[in-house]
């Protein structure tokens, strides 16, 4: 270390030390992320501190926390670091553009709707495509990791920074009955499940969560039967008048054999005390880190907006008898 002045800046190492240290809540945690020992962690927060000459570690706490100005470098430092290492990115972007391969991860009903459309209006271009499909939460980790550049999610939020979502479009929910079934009205859906039962999809998914939320909402009392993380099976106990399901236009699309056995009906036909049922939807999120792959989330952003709304919604809605308007909202970012 050189004898500190009043205009020296930390070393990075010393930074990246502190920021560790408050991120972690330790110096043994800081100093495992770090790869150093804690001691060499220790002597870099001393160090600090003799340079910035202020006390950065309250160290008379069990265990130790950042004093206000110590939170206040933490702040500060934490901005370095996040405009460095987009810094580093830009600069391997210049390389990466010569690369011809991306990986676009998708949720499955999207994948299997949408994503040949991706592939062959991407054929002719200087952009290869890998796609994974899978649910939200392991595609927005693989996004997080870097193990995808770019997803296509139904998560509103990212925990990593630098990493952008613009929503693209959102599909409203039905009630899927199955195509023989006869009903004189529609009143509440436990009602519904007393002639049918409530086939679900799995709580481990975002879809799951989403229609249980919406139910224990709408204090819909409904026996879980039935439990399936896919919509093929769903729809195939539908179609064989096992039950009833919620479902959204993609991923009736998906299983879209079963459609011409099936009666898709939207949740305003039902109704309790005489009130109809308000509606349910999901979004869908275009995921990728910022400065990064040139032009190409841009242009996907918008092909994706065309495709869904002048193609595959209206395809949909040709198929289960419903106005295209009904099933595809283009939300603005």
């Amino acid at each position: 270390m050189k004898d500190s002045a009043p205009d020296q800046i930390p070393d990075w190492d010393l930074l990246a030390s502190w920021v560790a240290v408050v991120e972690t809540g330790s110096i043994s945690d800081a100093a495992s992320r770090l790869g150093i020992s804690q001691a060499g962690v220790s002597q870099r927060i001393k160090a600090l501190e003799a340079l910035l000459d202020t006390t950065l570690l309250d160290r008379a706490t069990r265990p130790a926390r950042p004093t206000a100005a110590g939170q206040r470098l933490f702040e500060h430092a934490n901005v370095l670091m996040q405009g460095a290492h987009q810094m580093v990115e830009s600069v391997r972007n210049v390389t990466r553009a010569k690369r011809v391969v991306v990986r676009l991860g998708c949720i499955d009903s999207f994948a299997a709707t949408i994503g040949p459309i991706v592939i062959r209006a991407l054929a002719d271009t200087s952009h290869s495509i890998r796609m994974w499909s899978g649910i939200t939460p392991t595609l927005d980790g693989q996004l997080e990791a870097r193990q995808l550049d770019i997803v296509v999610t139904t998560s509103s939020t990212s925990q990593a920074p630098g990493v952008r979502r613009q929503k693209l479009f959102s599909e409203p929910y039905f009630v899927v009955l199955p195509k023989s079934f006869e009903i004189d009205r529609f009143t509440t859906l436990t009602e519904l499940s007393r002639h049918l039962q409530l086939i679900r999809y799995s709580a481990r998914s975002m879809i799951g969560q989403q229609v249980d939320g919406y139910l224990t909402a709408h204090a819909e009392n409904i026996e879980r039967t039935y439990e399936l993380d896919a919509t093929d099976p769903m729809l195939s106990l539908v179609a064989a008048g096992l039950g009833f399901a919620l479902t959204t236009p993609l991923c009736l699309w998906q299983s879209r054999h079963y459609v011409p056995d099936v009666r898709v009906v939207p949740l305003s036909s039902f109704s309790r005390h005489g009130r109809p049922y308000e509606g349910l939807s999901r979004a869908f999120y275009l995921a990728y880190r910022e400065n990064e792959l040139g032009r190409l989330p841009a242009d996907l952003y918008e092909m994706l907006r065309l495709a869904y709304s002048r193609q595959v919604s209206r395809d949909i809605a040709a198929a289960i008898g419903l106005d295209a308007r009904d099933i595809c909202a283009l939300d603005e970012t």
